[in-house]
């Protein structure tokens, strides 16, 4: 089976540079036409330049395939809705959105201003929501559409000195999940990406070995499985010097409690089985937990919900 993209027109953000740049690039050369987004600033979000874009697009059309350059402000909804309008007038339909875009401005929460936190998370999270929305109801029309959001072992798991980054990464996990929800009967798919590659985001953060060996390049197949007709939905794909594995928010099966332990005691005391990991699993929607919840609390009441 070879995956291609014949005729699949992908809008990838942040696209200048690092992962973008890997992304669009292999997207291109799978028989995708790309728009490289890229804002051109700096990794704090300062600055401006059509540079970095302009120079994947002369790569990719050096190589045979199809490009255009745009540097809209992914965090500007104006600006994006004008994006996704030069797109739809070039090539007259979006299948793919890689967003990508990112910046950082890691501090200790307390030292950090709110500003700053403002702005990563405008720029993670709202600029994935701006281009999203901005590409949602062409998908709808089309009745195909492959969304990929990028989220990151900061939010999923914590990393001292990025309360503002791991905020707005996990923020996108929550937009995911409901979109998969809203996008499943006109075919659109929903997945994140979860990164770890030696960028210039992460220059000098790690041993030089280590960073050798975190090219963006082993990280970009993970985006075009999950951009595939047949990739999956609803999935966090970490990715990183050649690994691939899947994360998943999991919630235990827990217990009900009497009227009478339901005190904080009680739930003290029977927390080795609220908290047993044996029989959890990965919820698909909001309300699976509530319907778990008023099950347990029927049968230990003994009553009927019917």
């Amino acid at each position: 089976m070879t995956i291609r993209y014949d005729g699949r027109v992908a809008i990838v953000t942040g696209a200048g540079q690092g992962l973008g740049r890997s992304h669009a690039i292999e997207l291109a050369k799978r028989g995708a036409k790309v728009v490289v987004n890229d804002l051109g600033g700096s990794k704090d979000g300062t600055g401006s330049s059509s540079d970095a874009a302009l120079a994947v697009v002369a790569e990719i059309e050096a190589a045979g395939g199809e490009a255009m350059a745009n540097g809209a402000n992914v965090a500007d909804y104006a600006q994006v809705e004008a994006m996704v309008a030069a797109t739809m007038e070039k090539w007259g339909r979006v299948d793919i959105l890689v967003n990508n875009a990112g910046i950082l401005r890691d501090k200790s929460f307390i030292k950090g201003s709110m500003e700053d936190f403002e702005l990563v998370l405008n720029v993670h999270l709202m600029g994935t929501v701006y281009c999203t929305r901005a590409c949602w109801e062409i998908m709808k029309e089309q009745e195909y559409g492959r969304v990929v959001v990028t989220t990151s072992s900061s939010g999923l798991y914590g990393n001292f000195g990025q309360t503002n980054y791991g905020s707005a990464k996990m923020g996108v996990i929550g937009l995911m999940n409901t979109l998969v929800l809203e996008g499943a009967k006109y075919n659109i798919r929903v997945n994140a990406l979860a990164p770890t590659a030696g960028t210039r985001m992460t220059d000098g953060l790690m041993p030089e070995k280590m960073f050798e060996l975190l090219t963006p390049e082993t990280v970009t197949p993970a985006v075009l499985y999950l951009v595939s007709e047949d990739g999956p939905n609803r999935t966090i794909l970490c990715a990183g010097a050649g690994s691939y594995a899947v994360s998943k928010i999991v919630e235990s099966e827990g217990c009900w409690l009497t009227p009478e332990e339901q005190t904080p005691e009680g739930i003290a005391a029977h927390w080795s089985v609220i908290a047993a990991a044996e029989g959890g699993r990965a919820l698909q929607a909001g309300f699976e937990q509530s319907g778990k919840m008023l099950t347990q609390a029927a049968a230990g009441l003994g009553i009927s919900l019917e």
